[in-house]
């Protein structure tokens, strides 16, 4: 059996579907495991396989930048390793073999995944393919490193105006024109483009029925027609309204509007103002994350009734009633279930911010303490290396890459980072600090180095006696010095 092929692109087996999913699975596998060349190879044989799945490429993708710790160059030997897969490239575009172009293009990604050139022959040809949303994400990627190149931001505007995102579009020949005022192009596109955006966003061609758009049905500020006095959620919910009206490409008005609505616990209206501001911004990044916060929500309530429950019934276990509910075993599976399902979701989410603002290392810091939590080891330490060479990161990204060493068994480097942590967490971040001490003498104790880890936690005991069993283990340790 095949699947329906996209316009362009011949028809996929369900055969090669299947292989190309347990390749992806396998891929996510070897990256957990810090093995980036094999896992690139993996993807690249699923987007093979499977050229139209977004997500094989938008993976393999994060997994190329990830090679490279975005570094905005990818390998220094780029443009002589791939001069060969160049050649075939261009020949491939010229014989207009429009996938071999984006089989090509991402091996030469695989080796520097920021090369502007060949994401712009990409998104030719996958456009030619009728892959647009493809081509609008290639040429996004390519963006990255040059936000304001006027001919990248006029091949993605016209992918835009293709799909019918106009706002976006009229962004975007704005920048053009503002990287060359004299391109009259740029002008034109804007006022004709402006036209049709006012035409989509009016929805006008339905106002001989009587239909308007559902963020439009919102009352104006003021009493209404019976003199009752409008509410205070209903007057900011109006006035957001009229904002986006007057500026519907600014995606931090959409998600004010969404956070009234959410805040009345009207998750559906919340969810259709991202939606469409999703459209108006094209696929604002701000948007984009607000969007996976929302579907986050459930699971993190979910999780509060589990823990709740949990309460409940060890408290009626300790009384002696019974219990005809899930038993406590029960419970807690659910709540790992909703843990892991939770975990996952934000370690998206902060991937995102990450590839998105990779001189923000805060992302990196909170991507590494999750991937920690899921025992994706070797990606935290990536992650967290990455996180410490901000200075003011540098005392908390070095305590959890402690944790990172001391899950791999290895002391020595446990040891060293959390000794670094120790001298960079501030003393106003008392928690942290007794964590570290504590690990650090229990680690010394280990590995047979007693001395070090009296001394440690005696230092730790003087700060707080009661913290964790440090009392018991000093009097432990103490008992073996002496028997030594």
């Amino acid at each position: 059996m095949t699947v329906p092929a996209t316009p362009g692109v011949p028809p996929i087996s369900a055969e090669h579907r299947r292989i190309a999913a347990e390749r992806f699975d396998r891929a996510n596998q070897v990256v957990a495991g810090g093995n980036f060349d094999y896992a690139i190879q993996l993807l690249l044989a699923c987007c093979k396989l499977d050229p139209t799945n977004m997500l094989y490429r938008q993976t393999l993708r994060r997994t190329q930048k990830g090679k490279y710790r975005n570094n905005l160059r990818g390998s220094r030997l780029a443009l002589l390793t791939t001069i060969r897969t160049r050649g075939r490239m261009k020949t491939a575009k010229r014989n207009r073999e429009f996938q071999k172009v984006l089989e090509h293009g991402e091996e030469i990604l695989s080796r520097n995944p920021w090369d502007q050139g060949v994401q712009m022959d990409m998104a030719e040809a996958a456009d030619s393919l009728g892959l647009l949303d493809m081509a609008i994400f290639l040429l996004d990627q390519a963006r990255q490193k040059n936000p304001k190149d006027p001919t990248l931001n006029r091949a993605l505007a016209r992918l835009f105006e293709k799909r019918g995102n106009f706002s976006h579009a009229i962004a975007l020949w704005q920048q053009v024109r503002e990287a060359n005022p004299a391109d009259v192009e740029a002008a034109h596109k804007a006022k004709d483009l402006a036209a049709s955006e006012t035409i989509q966003r009016g929805n006008y061609d339905q106002s001989s029925s009587g239909e308007r758009p559902a963020l439009n049905s919102s009352p104006a500020s003021g009493p209404k027609s019976d003199g009752t006095p409008i509410d205070r959620s209903t007057r900011e919910t109006a006035a957001l309204q009229s904002r986006i009206d007057a500026n519907p490409t600014d995606p931090s008005l959409y998600v004010q509007l969404a956070a009234v609505h959410r805040r009345q616990n009207q998750a559906d209206k919340a969810r259709a103002v991202l939606e469409q501001g999703q459209n108006a911004t094209g696929n604002a990044f701000v948007i984009q994350v607000e969007i996976l916060e929302m579907a986050l929500e459930p699971f993190r309530r979910n999780l509060t009734t589990a823990e709740e429950k949990i309460r409940q019934a060890a408290k009626r276990k300790a009384d002696d009633f019974d219990d005809d509910g899930p038993s406590i075993d029960e419970l807690k599976k659910i709540r790992h279930k909703l843990l892991k399902e939770i975990l996952a979701r934000e370690i998206e989410i902060f991937r995102h911010r990450a590839d998105r603002f990779p001189q923000d290392l805060s992302h990196r810091i909170e991507l590494g303490q999750r991937l920690l939590k899921v025992d994706r080891v070797d990606e935290a330490i990536i992650e967290l290396q990455m996180a410490r060479k901000e200075p003011k990161y540098l005392g908390r990204a070095t305590m959890y890459l402690g944790f990172c060493f001391n899950r791999r068994k290895n002391w020595r480097l446990a040891q060293r980072n959390f000794e670094e942590a120790l001298e960079h967490i501030p003393a106003t971040e008392e928690a942290d600090r007794k964590e570290v001490m504590y690990q650090l003498a229990t680690g010394h104790a280990e590995s047979g180095d007693l001395a070090k880890a009296i001394d440690l936690g005696h230092e730790l005991a003087n700060l707080d006696f009661s913290f964790r069993n440090i009392g018991k283990l000093l009097d432990d340790w103490q008992d073996r010095v002496q028997q030594a």
